[in-house]
């Protein structure tokens, strides 16, 4: 029997003002001096209204990479009896890190200047924050560390600027004269992916005062067995299979974005719902007790809002139908920030006063890298006052 861990404090980072859809374009810039044709339609389709970046609207240029936005949302826990010189475990994840090597969290770990303690970087795309938050939930409840902090974060224009493009666009300059746009695959992705880190403190015991959430359980499945890759970068398809960036000339790299984010948009559609919805839940509810009556608050990430009623269906089909007028999501005024989104609407929710004790939350994320899915069940202690 595990010891109980609580959430106790929630921070989030969401970089510059709000951009909204017509300043999209303008922020990320054009690809080949020419505006996109799918930009209009994704976003029509996604339902986002606004989202951050971390690029400076002054300058054109990144304003802080990905571990410092980690390492503000990390600062932004400090208070009550927590402070950071006190920490025993930092776990921090992203899909986008500033580099290949070394670990994203020991460079957050470097840019928030805390004593010595455990640090470990999870990987993945958006699932990964998840893993992020399992790993310091595990960290706690075994006894190993009295307090952690899992953080999860993501600076996507990074990689979607576009500029990142403009090798691709010249060398296939000929055939986009009757096409005048990269891969959808790609610019699909630009319109869909934003910047934001979210982090939570985990302790062995709840807060004195107001209100903590209670981690009952977080199940993770991955699907890869018999799903084919879905989301990648880094890589690219060659003869079906896929290819990482290492098999590649440098020159190649950049005429085919290599290091772009890119989806197979259909396999997702397809498959998403199917897979980290009724199949994952098919398992879970199989070992967990689930029933839509103790269910209060359902906070579900999903990169669109196409999907929700797709996540609907397939709620009812795995006999779990929650009623949309409890469900919890920002996505429309916050964007898809992959990783840290779980964390950003749980700190919405949590530090908006909505709450109440005795409510019971279940989280959602899944990730079409390979197609896996995450379900966490959390308890709300503790008294409002």
């Amino acid at each position: 029997m595990v010891a109980p861990v609580f959430i106790n404090r929630i921070s989030a980072c969401l970089p510059f003002d709000p951009v909204d859809n017509e300043q999209m374009e303008a922020r990320l810039g054009m690809v080949g001096g020419k505006p996109s044709r799918a930009r209009k339609l994704v976003l029509r389709r996604n339902g986002i209204q606004s989202r951050h970046y971390v690029i400076d609207p002054r300058t054109g240029e990144p304003g802080m990479n990905n571990a410092q936005l980690s390492a503000e949302a990390i600062r932004g826990l400090q208070g009550g009896d927590f402070r950071l010189d006190g920490l025993d475990c930092l776990v921090a994840s992203t899909s986008s890190p500033d580099q290949v090597m070394p670990g994203h969290a020991v460079m957050v770990h470097g840019e928030l200047g805390n004593p010595p303690c455990e640090v470990v970087t999870t990987a993945g795309i958006c699932l990964c924050g998840m893993t992020a938050l399992k790993y310091a939930w595990m960290s706690v409840a075994s006894g190993e560390s009295r307090n952690a902090v899992a953080c999860g974060s993501e600076v996507a224009s990074a990689l979607m600027q576009a500029r990142n493009f403009d090798a691709e666009y010249e060398s296939r300059a000929e055939a986009l004269e009757s096409h005048p746009e990269i891969a959808f695959e790609k610019d699909f992705l630009r319109w869909m992916l934003s910047d934001g880190a979210g982090a939570v403190l985990l302790q062995d015991r709840p807060n004195a005062q107001g209100l903590s959430l209670r981690i009952d359980w977080l199940d993770i499945i991955s699907f890869a067995d018999r799903m084919p890759t879905c989301m990648y970068a880094g890589a690219d398809i060659e003869a079906g299979r896929l290819q990482g960036w290492s098999r590649f000339e440098a020159g190649e790299r950049a005429r085919r974005s290599v290091m772009a984010i890119k989806q197979d948009v259909k396999l997702l559609n397809d498959n998403i719902v199917k897979y980290t919805v009724e199949e994952a839940l098919r398992r879970i509810m199989a070992r967990r007790e689930l029933r839509v009556a103790d269910i209060d608050w359902f906070l579900p990430h999903y990169s669109s809002e196409f999907f929700r009623e797709p996540l609907a269906v397939g709620l009812a089909n795995a006999d779990l139908p929650i009623p949309g007028e409890r469900w919890f999501t920002n996505l429309t005024r916050k964007g898809n920030t992959g990783a840290a989104s779980i964390f950003i609407m749980l700190e919405e929710l949590f530090n908006g006063g909505q709450l109440r004790s005795g409510q019971r939350l279940l989280c959602y994320v899944p990730e079409s890298g390979r197609f896996s899915s995450a379900f966490m069940h959390l308890t709300v202690v503790g008294n409002e006052a």
